[in-house]
This record gives C-alpha cells, structure tokens and sequence, in this order.
C-alpha cells in the first residue's frame, strides 16, 4: 500500500504543477461534512465497507442482522449443474445462430432456439455468490429491529468504518465494521454487557448460490436450499476454518478472534455457526478473512485492520483531483458535491477490482453478476479524470486478459484482428444475447484510455502497454466496416445495434455515434504507430478516410443511416440519447457540422422521453451541454429528477437496469471531471455564473 499511497501523491504534487493550481481545498472536512448517519436500516441499499474487489453491506446493526445484505467479492463465482437434455450437456454443445451479414453466413453468440438449455446455461453461468452472512444472535430470542432502541449508525468516509448502537433489554451495544484494504476481510468489534450474560453472540450463515435470477436483487442467495451444499468447520484456539463447497466452487471464511471464545455449529441440517464469548468478557472483537483456498489468510487484528483502512482512505481523498462547490448558499451545489463525495466512496468500495466492475457493483447481482464491456468506459473513465491511476490500473489489464478470447471470436466469425465480447466474467467469455453479439461501440474504448493515458505519461512504456492491443482491434475495426460498392463509402453494419440498443438490428446501418468512435479509434491506432516509427498499415487509413458520412435527416443529425420518422417515433426517443456522444464524450471531428449538432440538440430537449432515460444518459447529456458552454444545463441534468441518488448515496437504477446502477455514478465524476479540468481548447472550468468553484489535480480531456 505505501507504494501505492506515494505514487499518488507524486501524482496530485505534479497535477497541481502542471495546472498551476495551489493544492490548498480542506479535503477532510468537505468529505466529513457527507459522513452517513442513519437511525434504521435501508429498504434495499446497504452501508458499506469494501476495498473495490470485496464489499460486505450492513443494515443498522453494522453486521447482517436483520436485512440479509450481501458479501460479496471479484473472485466468487459459481457454475450451476449443466443441463441432462440430449446433446445440450456441455459448453461445446451450443452452437450460436448464423445471421446473414453482407451476402455471407456469420455465426453469434445467440441463444439457438433448437438449444433452449444450454443456451440458458451459458448466459446464467457462472454467477457471482454470496460468500456468506455475518450477523448478531440472540440466543433464538425473537428480537426485530424495531426491538431495538437509541438506533444510530455512522459512515466515517474518510476513515472507511461504520459505527452502530443500539439498546436492547437496557442494555447499550456498540459495533464497529471495517474491511482491509490488502486483503478480502472483515473486521468487527462488539462492546456490551450483553456478552456477559451470554445470549448475544455473532451468527455466520452461508447460503447456496440463486443462478437463476438475471437480477439477483436486493438479497442474492438461497439460505433454506441446506442440502444443496456443504460446510465443514476445522477450529483451534483463537481461529476457525469454515470450508464452503457448491458443487465445483469451494472458499473459506478464515475467522480469527481475540480472548476466550468458542465457534460452533448451530445444527446440523444448517449452516449456520454460531460464535461466543466466555461469559466475563465484555467485549468480542473477530476478523473473517474471505479466500479461494484455505492457507491464502494470514491472520490480523480488528486493531490492525482499523489502522490499515484509517490510512488507506486518508491516502484516497488526500491523493488525486478534489472539488469544492459552493454548499453553504446553494442547495444545488450541495447536493451535487454529497453525491460527488458519496459516489467517491461508493466507487472505491464497489468498482476498483481486478475485473471492471457490473453495474451493481458488489452490492447485489446484475446480469447475474458479469461485467459489460461496452460499459468499461463509464465505470473506469471517471478515474482517469480525477487522476486516480492507481485504482484505474487494477482494472484496465482486462484488455490485455481477454485478448486472446477475442481474436478467437473474430476468428471463428472469419474477421481479422480481434473482436471484443459483451456481457463477461472473468474468463472473457461472452454471454449468448442478440444485444451481447451485435453491440460494437465496445471496440473503440481502448484507443481512448490509451491515448488518455499517453497524454499524461508520454513515454515509451505506455506505448509498449497498450501497442498489443490496439493493433489487433483496428484490425478488426477495418475488417468489420463493409465496402458499399454503390455509395463507395465503408459502411458498419447491418447487422447491429447501437448505442441506444433501440433500433432493428437488420435495417440498422452507419449509426453516428458509431462512426464517429470508428474514426476516432483507427485514429488513435495510426498515431499508435506512427509514435513508434511504425507504418501505418494501408487498410486502416483507407476505412478511416472513407467511411460513410454522418446521417441527416432534415438538417438534424439522427441515430442511422436510413431511420424513419426518428423524431416522431417514440421507441427512438427514449433509452439512451447515444448520438449527442459526437460532441463532448469525444471530440468534434472535422466532418461534424455544429449547426446541425445544435438542430439536433434542440430536437432531443423537445423530442426525449426523459424518464426512460437512465443511468449514464445523464452524465452524457451534461458532458455535451458543457462543451456547448451551457454550464447551468449540464448541471441541471446531473441532479435532474430522473437521475435520482438515494439517501446513501446509491444511484437509483430501474426497471430495466439493478439498482444501485453504479454506471450513474462513474458517469457523474466523469461529467464534473470534464467541467474542473476542461479539454483541448478548454483550458478554464464551466460553472454556472456565480459558483464559486475550487478544483485541484484534474486530468484535461480531449
């Protein structure tokens, strides 16, 4: 960790250099000013404790007492039995779907009709598993939360630990919650006279996995499915082993505490073990360490860990950009700075792990637990921005990872290069889906981390790290764009869907944002080569330089070539408003026409069905009225009704997407990362007239 902690420091000592911006915010006390306070539990969002690869959420009690809330980690997945159906028992069974695309077959990676089972299999598995419940115990006496009374709860974010009390029988009980930074561990600390009398102890559960819910939400995992799995404890002095195995997944839960305390299983048809104290002891401290295989734990102290975490989150706020915005005499700016500062947290908590993170975070289970490519960018952009590199780094190696993945499946579809998938785990596999095999606008993402990146760190390291990589997805790039022999332009698709994920797939052609991210990314490819005194290779140039135009229809700009009655048509006006990404997400480019991007503009106001919008719909709007210079748009569209952050700071998702939908949030540090920093021709901020605004440590955009 100190490594770590100093190469962030270094970091915001040069970004405040180079900007020329005297690093003086009190960052402590504005974090402070956010801290949690909370007189119950939450419905459905937890308070939480993580270290961007291992979360463990909490209701009011600091455990899992009442509310079954998740523990949930990057590593812990889980394969369901594979179907017994005739010739759909294997992977290597299912077969995918030939579309015709361009006068020839090509095979992708959607469910078969003629494949029902295994195709199910292959979207639903693995999933990610809920590691276990730690809560309190009451001797099997039926206490509710509404038993309890003097209910108070704290979030330190600037410490990372939960504080809660609460008086049951007269008697107060305190419970401090903290999790590791280094490793997968929770850390808890029990102080009441209630131990003394031994009906109050701490109860570990471990659940089966569900698999079968694509939104595993608000609770994932099966408690009563006892049969289904198995436990075994080994315990020695001061330490116990709980070996959990769900069919081909096993883990441990390596449980370590202070003095003289017993852990045993509560019965046997359960798997629920119950931890006490010696009747004396006033106190109960324990740590739970969460590991693929038994002897990867090292034991550590509740002290220890408090200390690490305190230190960790002092080093996360202290390093890197930070933003004051006027709180004290507008409500606007406040609520906009609470949910900068919660999304901080939240996204250090849920979304810094090997693998980018789902949109769920480690909250609950969406898509039952996979990442989406496509989504890279809005949950790892935002890091870049506020000069977070160190927790931008622990995610970016998936391209490295799933290149191999990627050249098979461009490959098997006869594409040269590599084509990247959808809706992964760990492994890169890409989940069977119409909408997983036809997205593309995941191609281009890693040209512009890579250029992001050489922009700050222009040297001969960053070009090895990323040279790998954008060759093979340019090459894809240039296969992939069609020669339209008759219009004598390079067309991309059909077959596809866009941005909007709103469109026929068949009858959808030349999509603007799309060919605005191909040019951009064969690009950012060619320049690759030429900082390397490589040549260009000849296809990319010629794809770049002859893809077909922007669409127009009626002096506006619209989501395809060829679309009818966009405009008036409601299932094109509502979901994501992906064409206005051609100014401000990227930068203009010579081809685009800002008289008809401002025609555009006008239309969506007047056109978009707002409430289905979602998720990073709004941060993208706010980005594009931020180039446009209309700073009181953008920042209305950040708080905008439909763009709800609940009272813990989740972003609220829906009924298409999980909620926490964590995309949200990545997207809004992204937004005011663009307003503090600026971009190329930018080199102020925009701010609504009259805020009073102090930045420090923002990474200029494009």
């Amino acid at each position: 960790m100190p490594s770590l902690c100093s190469c962030s420091l270094v970091l915001l000592v040069l970004s405040c250099i180079l900007s020329t911006v005297e690093c003086t915010i009190d960052r402590k006390s504005i974090v402070q000013q956010y801290n949690l306070k909370l007189s119950q539990s939450h419905p459905y969002s937890p308070i939480q404790v993580g270290n961007g690869r291992f979360a463990f959420g909490a209701d009011v009690t600091g455990l899992q007492t009442f509310l079954p809330h998740n523990t949930l980690s990057s590593w812990g997945w889980h394969n369901s039995s594979l179907p017994t159906t005739p010739n759909q028992t294997l992977p290597e069974d299912y077969t995918g779907v030939d579309w015709w695309t361009h006068d020839r077959l090509v095979n992708y990676e959607q469910p078969n009709p003629t494949q029902k089972d295994i195709s199910q299999w292959m979207i639903a598995n693995p999933h990610r598993i809920n590691l276990g419940r730690i809560g309190l115990w009451f001797d099997g006496h039926n206490i509710t939360e509404q038993s309890l009374g003097g209910k108070t709860q704290s979030l330190d974010l600037w410490t990372g630990v939960i504080s809660s009390s609460f008086i049951l029988n007269g008697e107060k009980v305190n419970v401090t919650t903290v999790v590791s930074p280094e490793t997968d561990t929770v850390a808890v600390k029990i102080s009441s006279k209630l131990l003394t009398q031994g009906n109050l102890g701490v109860i570990f559960d471990f659940p089966y996995a569900t698999g079968k819910n694509k939104f595993d939400t608000p609770f994932v995992g099966l408690f009563n499915a006892t049969s289904n799995h198995t436990t075994r404890l080994s315990a020695s002095d001061g330490r116990a082993v709980i070996t959990h195995t769900l069919d081909a997944t096993t883990y441990v839960a390596d449980i370590a505490w202070e003095g003289n305390a017993t852990l045993a299983r509560l019965s046997k048809e359960e798997h629920k073990y119950v931890l006490k104290t010696a009747q004396q002891a006033e106190t109960m401290s324990f740590t739970a360490t969460y590991a693929q295989h038994a002897g990867n734990t090292t034991c550590t102290s509740v002290e220890d860990v408090l200390k690490t975490s305190t230190a960790w989150w002092a080093d996360y706020w202290s390093s890197g950009a930070f933003i004051s915005l006027p709180t004290v005499t507008n409500s606007s700016a406040n609520e906009l700075q609470r949910r900068i500062i919660l999304s901080q947290y939240l996204l250090a908590v849920n979304g810094a792990g090997k693998d980018p993170a789902q949109e769920s975070g480690l909250v609950n289970n969406g898509w039952y637990g996979k990442f989406h490519l496509e989504m890279v960018f809005w949950h790892l952009a935002h890091w870049v921005f506020w000069s977070k590199w160190d927790l931008y780094n622990r995610s970016i190696g998936v391209y490295d990872r799933f290149l191999m993945s990627s050249f098979d499946r461009a490959k098997k579809q006869r594409y040269d290069g590599a084509r990247l998938g959808k809706m992964s785990d760990p492994s890169g596999r890409s989940a069977p889906g119409e909408i997983n095999s036809l997205l593309i606008w995941q191609q281009p993402h890693p040209m512009y981390f890579a250029e992001m990146e050489y922009r700050t760190f222009p040297t001969a390291a960053t070009l090895r790290k990323w040279d790998h990589i954008l060759g093979p997805l340019a090459d894809f790039m240039a296969s992939y764009a069609f020669y339209n022999t008759s219009t004598h332009v390079y067309d991309l698709g059909p077959p596809m869907y866009p941005v909007s994920e709103n469109t026929p797939p068949n009858a959808t052609v030349n999509p603007i944002f799309e060919l605005a991210y191909w040019r951009f990314g064969l690009a950012v490819a060619s320049a690759w080569q030429v900082r390397q005194n490589k040549s260009v290779p000849e296809k990319w140039t010629h794809v770049h330089d002859n893809l077909a135009p922007f669409p127009v229809e009626n002096d506006t700009y619209v989501t395809y070539e060829g679309i009818r009655d966009m405009w008036t048509t409601p299932e094109y006006t509502e979901d994501h408003p992906g064409l206005l990404g051609i100014y401000g997400w990227l930068p203009p480019e010579p081809r685009f026409n800002l008289t008809i991007f401002e025609n555009t503009i006008a239309k969506v106001h007047e056109t978009w069905n707002f409430p289905f919008s979602y998720g990073w719909d709004f941060p993208l709007l706010a980005i594009t009225e931020a180039r446009r210079g209309d700073a009181e748009r953008a920042v209305k569209w950040l708080l905008d009704v439909n763009n709800e952050f609940d009272e813990l700071g989740m972003p609220v998702g829906g009924t298409r997407v999980p909620t926490p939908y964590f995309p949200s949030a990545a997207g809004l540090l992204l937004a005011v990362g663009m307003m503090a920093g600026g971009w190329d021709g930018r080199e102020g901020m925009v701010w609504p007239e009259g805020w009073r605004v102090e930045a420090e440590g923002f990474v200029r955009g494009m």
